[in-house]
């Protein structure tokens, strides 16, 4: 073998593995951001069923008291016309104990935990989802050498604006207006 061909076999050599390397790299930058780009659309998915299911069983379970009540109702009624007849009780005076039913106040209860634990549980999927973006959109594509990938394979392909996490019109004046009031549980009358 000639001297000249150990060059040129030793040069196409060293090319073909920085043209593999190059590949071997947009390759993993190009797998890398759409696993990461299918994270923030399935934690966005996620906080979208959590929300749904959180506000489908608050709903049901508020229904109980209602139900309860309508209950009681038919049961004080049909205790009350069978102690004292259809016209009530017509004598001068009573000597009875009566025990009245009382509303459960354990139901009240039930519908606070649900609040609570929904709440709870849709505020921990919210900061997933704000932690995806940020290491994805924030992070990932703007470090170097991923911002130049980043741009040559046309990511992001999802905009970050789409997967915005659930707040309220109070909580979006009071980051505008930079003035939060306190809170207040009751009317003062």
């Amino acid at each position: 073998m000639s001297k000249g061909l150990v060059i040129t076999v030793a040069v196409l050599a060293v090319l073909g593995v920085l043209v593999l390397a190059v590949v071997g790299s947009l390759i993993g930058f190009n797998n890398t951001a759409v696993r990461m780009e299918a994270g923030v659309k399935a934690q966005y998915e996620q906080n979208r069923n959590n929300y749904d299911n959180y506000w489908k069983k608050l709903k049901e379970i508020a229904q109980v008291p209602a139900m309860y009540v309508d209950d009681m109702k038919k049961l004080w009624d049909g205790v009350m016309t069978g102690r004292y007849g259809k016209e009530g009780s017509r004598a001068m005076f009573q000597w009875i104990q009566e025990r009245n039913p009382k509303l459960d106040p354990s139901l009240y209860r039930k519908i606070q935990d649900v609040v609570e634990a929904g709440r709870n549980s849709f505020e921990a999927d919210q900061k997933m989802l704000i932690d995806k973006k940020r290491e994805y959109f924030d992070t990932y594509l703007k470090t170097f050498p991923n911002s130049a990938l980043a741009g040559l394979l046309g990511f992001p392909k999802i905009n970050p604006a789409d997967y915005a996490i659930v707040t309220s019109e109070e909580t979006e004046e009071v980051f505008k207006s930079k003035k939060s009031k306190p809170l207040k549980l009751r009317d003062e009358n």
